[in-house]
């Protein structure tokens, strides 16, 4: 098989590349005896394979994070960036090993080097404080049910895809720890995904009923978003946030069946067509639902909504027989089903900020 041209080449395959060509030979001339883990995860869209010929405006290039060991880690991280920036060469696989100034933003762009050392993006640490820096937690204890409810959902897809390229220091054994939400956290983010739906399903016809088309699109809208979200926990993969939720949709096994009834409903011109399709969209989900077999079968059909003229599939009911399933699992009796922090907002400057992702915790202790 013949190697990619710069052109088409992955940054994660530029990453994996970029570490046993170039980096691997440094650590292994210079610090042979210096046990370390190198992976391309957390931020960049090149990380869960989204990444085109776009993407490479900013922060994308050969870069990789390499994790030292704790113990004297200054003086480590201080003698491999020096050696990174005498030793890289100032080319990779066509592209520049050279990253400029950052913005004001913390922004990078691929530079050509203008002789001396190389700028490059190997970001040097620790595992513990790479994951508290990424989801404020510490890789030593395993996560409380506060801090689940309060990660990142994109963040912890970051975490746990990208690449792997060399791993001495336990970086698969974090990983693992974070690959999916555990069953019964599923459980209740699954209830509360269901009862968002619940939340709206029958405005849909309430607002077309009084003529307010703009409103009933706007909110066939936000229920098609509740669907694909919903399809993601129905398969028990993380979803990313708004950017790439449609992109990485498209790899779920109901995207093919549901994905017609979704651009159906997006572009409905009439209430009746937007019922239609999405109460095909959520039976197809009900089916999938009922196949995980975590409780008795819930309805697969939509029926009125008490005595208005409007087709539901009642999803709050089904939010709450799952919650019935769920063992105690350290929440306090709580108003409603919130969910989790990705449910309460799609805000960036919430989901995307550990601090105040932490700060939510004392809605569930």
């Amino acid at each position: 098989m013949s190697e990619p041209s710069p052109q088409d080449i992955s940054g994660l395959e530029l990453s994996r590349r970029f570490y046993h060509e170039a980096v691997q030979p440094i650590l292994k001339r210079s610090f042979s005896r210096l046990p370390h883990s190198a992976a391309l995860i957390g931020y960049g869209s090149d990380v869960i394979g989204c990444d085109d010929a776009r993407s490479r405006d900013h922060m994308w290039g050969p870069r990789m994070v390499l994790f030292l060991p704790e113990d004297d880690f200054e003086s480590a991280r201080s003698a491999v960036d020096l050696a990174l920036r005498r030793g890289l060469p100032p080319s990779f696989c066509g592209y520049p090993t050279h990253f400029g100034a950052p913005d004001k933003e913390g922004i990078r762009q691929l530079a050509t080097p203008e002789g001396g050392e190389i700028g490059h993006l190997v970001e040097l640490w620790t595992l513990p404080d790479y994951f508290n820096k990424e989801i404020g937690w510490d890789t030593r204890t395993p996560p409380t049910t506060a801090d689940w409810l309060t990660f990142s959902e994109h963040k912890l897809l970051t975490l746990t895809t990208g690449g792997v390229w060399h791993d001495d220091l336990g970086l698969a054994a974090i990983r693992a720890q974070l690959a999916y939400y555990p069953d019964p956290i599923w459980r209740y983010i699954l209830a509360s995904q269901w009862m968002k739906i619940s939340q709206e399903e029958p405005f849909v016809g309430r607002t077309a009923e009084v003529g307010d088309e703009l409103g009933s699109r706007i909110l066939a809208a936000r229920l098609v978003e509740a669907v694909v979200v919903l399809a993601f926990l129905l398969e028990k993969a993380y979803a990313p946030y708004s950017k790439w939720l449609g992109t990485r949709f498209r790899s779920l096994s109901l995207a093919p069946v549901l994905l017609p009834h979704l651009h159906a409903a997006l572009a409905a011109a009439d209430f009746p067509t937007r019922e239609e399709h999405l109460s095909a969209a959520y039976i197809l989900c009900a089916q999938r639902f009922n196949q995980l077999v975590i409780l008795p079968p819930v309805p697969e059909e939509v029926s009125f909504f008490f005595d208005r003229p409007f087709k539901v599939i009642h999803a709050g009911e089904i939010a709450e027989q799952i919650m019935q399933t769920i063992p105690n699992i350290g929440l306090p009796s709580l108003p409603s089903l919130i969910g989790s922090v990705n449910q309460i907002s799609s805000s960036t400057n919430v989901i995307s900020d550990v601090e105040v992702c932490q700060r939510l915790k004392h809605l569930y202790q």
